[in-house]
């Protein structure tokens, strides 16, 4: 099987830093210092897009390498099994997240997002703008989904 290595382009700094915390990421504001082997203008042009998709690694999260077996979503059993595809969580094969978040001001090599449910010191991987041809039309989901994540951005 072809493997791939990936280096951090980047770093995230905020106040939260417990990976138990899973909810409530809405208010949450980040700093995501982008590595100096990028030089200072490599974020010049972000500040005219509204938001930025940030690819990052849930290097925090223990890992757990069975997932074969559907599981109740976050591990709540009043929640369907889904399988590993089915879902965002950081238990993942790769431990890859990713956010799309509200951009709040770029200045040199440091990015000020709103909304980035990483703790802080967790790598980031990449960053794209947010561009509307991108992005989906008449997204479905099951209620349980809407009903679950309806807490998950609140401040």
């Amino acid at each position: 099987m072809l493997s791939f290595k990936i280096t951090p382009i980047g770093t995230v700094k905020n106040d939260r830093t417990d990976v138990q915390h899973t909810d409530n990421w809405g208010a949450v504001r980040s700093t995501i210092t982008v590595d100096e082997r990028f030089g200072d203008a490599c974020l010049q042009g972000l500040e005219g897009f509204s938001h930025v998709e940030v690819l990052f690694v849930f290097d925090q999260f223990p890992a757990d390498g069975d997932f074969r077996e559907p599981r109740p979503y976050r591990g709540r059993a009043d929640l369907p099994p889904v399988g590993i595809f089915a879902g965002r969580g950081p238990r993942r094969p790769n431990r890859i997240g990713v956010t799309s978040c509200a951009i709040e001001s770029v200045r040199g090599r440091e990015l000020t997002v709103v909304g980035l449910d990483a703790v802080s010191g967790t790598p980031v991987i990449d960053l794209k703008p947010a561009m509307r041809e991108f992005l989906p039309t008449n997204v479905e989901q099951p209620d349980w989904v809407s009903d679950l994540m309806s807490e998950y951005f609140q401040p």
